[in-house]
């Protein structure tokens, strides 16, 4: 059975991967644009996820959920985007495809409903783009072209734990890893004024940990869940290595990099299992961070998330009634560019949940407008497609 799922969602996924394109040249700052990690059903509620916790969705950004998993099922979530971005600044506008896989998770049981075991591999930060600005000074004109590839990658394993009825706790393990290039060329309109080029190349790895904790309780129809995460700043490893072409100069500088202190606070309210409202905030210390031997060339990153789901009735006979909706906004700064509140993102989400399992198929419309660098402006719609597979592995058979 689970063959013919896998093999369902490559063919569903693998054409969202074709139209893969640049990415944001904001990416090309610090370690590159960053990836939040929120599962396609809680980005469509705008990213909130300190304080959501279902059966029916991993959320890999709270380990303190994945005991709200079934105590019999085995989940398997895996979701790609694709979409396109404009851009618009004082040299014109241009339009760029995008495309790529969001992440793998999975979880099950460990002890009945008790302990819960989640892992996965997803991006960290995502580094794609190519652009050239055009200046003239004095006598001579000139192109700077901008270019850069790669980002990290991260696998992570985590532990929940239900201490009491009310109450969950849980705790992710992760492993960073991943290069990234940047490079600058100067060139002139004059053959005979020499032009330059740096390279720029990281190499990086990292250990981080981030812990969970879930308060919750239902009375009558009425359900309400704090939520609440912490992430404490551990060293990073990894080279920095610049490198003129010109004169094959080179500067090299290890390790002296952190990961930053972060976490979130949240709250959700849940009317009879049918109406969900959710909202959380989020910050990563990076200011506090070093960043190859320096502090406060980064900037601290926020995030604010508000979100609203409805289910006409989760047991419903008739289709429509078993359809999920999901609406969100999300109000964020780069790290690395700005720390003024610059960044938005709107989200609307459809869940389709299948007839003969809990599995659901989730699609979800975002449009956000980014304007982290100086007369830059980025618009992007997204469309994110995921498979939540929820199938019932450990009933014990009866003879």
């Amino acid at each position: 059975m689970i063959k013919k799922w896998l093999y369902s969602v490559v063919l569903l996924l693998l054409p969202l991967m074709v139209m893969a394109g640049e990415g944001s040249p904001s990416s090309r700052f610090g370690f590159g644009e960053m990836n939040d990690n929120i599962s396609s059903e809680l980005r469509a509620m705008g990213g909130v996820v300190a304080p959501m916790r279902s059966n029916h969705t991993i959320n890999p950004s709270q380990p303190a959920s994945y005991t709200a998993g079934d105590s019999l099922s085995f989940m398997f979530d895996i979701a790609a985007s694709v979409g396109w971005t404009n851009y618009r600044d004082s040299y014109g506008k241009k339009n760029v495809p995008l495309g790529m896989l969001d992440y793998v998770t999975l979880q099950f049981p460990l002890w009945k409903r008790w302990i819960a075991f989640s892992c996965g591999i997803m991006p960290y930060t995502h580094v794609d783009y190519n652009f050239t600005i055009d200046g003239a000074e004095k006598n001579y004109s000139y192109h700077v072209n901008y270019a850069g590839e790669g980002g990290l990658s991260q696998v992570y394993g985590g532990l929940g734990f239900n201490v009491l009825d009310w109450f969950a706790v849980g705790a992710n393990f992760y492993y960073i890893f991943g290069t990234v290039t940047n490079s600058t060329i100067l060139s002139f309109n004059d053959a005979t004024v020499t032009g330059s080029e740096v390279v720029r190349y990281t190499d990086m790895s990292a250990f981080r940990t981030k812990v969970g904790a879930q308060l919750f309780h239902t009375f009558g129809k009425h359900t309400v869940l704090l939520g609440a995460t912490f992430d404490p700043k551990l060293p990073m490893g990894g080279d920095y290595l610049v490198t003129e072409v010109n004169t094959l100069d080179t500067i090299i500088v290890r390790n002296g990099c952190e990961m930053p202190m972060a976490w979130s606070v949240g709250a959700n309210y849940t009317w009879n299992k049918r109406l969900t409202l959710a909202a959380d905030y989020s910050r990563q210390m990076w200011s506090d961070a070093l960043y190859f031997g320096q502090k406060g060339y980064l900037h601290d990153r926020q995030r604010v998330s508000v979100g609203v789901q409805y289910q006409h009735n989760p047991f419903g006979i008739k289709y429509h009634q078993r359809m999920v909706w999901r609406l969100g906004a999300a109000v964020m700064n780069s790290y690395a560019v700005g720390d003024d509140w610059q960044d938005f993102s709107i989200s609307l989400g459809v869940g389709f949940p299948l007839r003969t399992s809990a599995t659901m198929i989730n699609a979800t419309v975002e449009y956000g407008r980014k304007t982290s660098l100086p007369g830059l402006v980025e618009n992007i719609t997204k469309l994110t497609v995921d498979v939540a597979v929820n199938e019932s592995w450990f009933h014990k058979r009866k003879l």
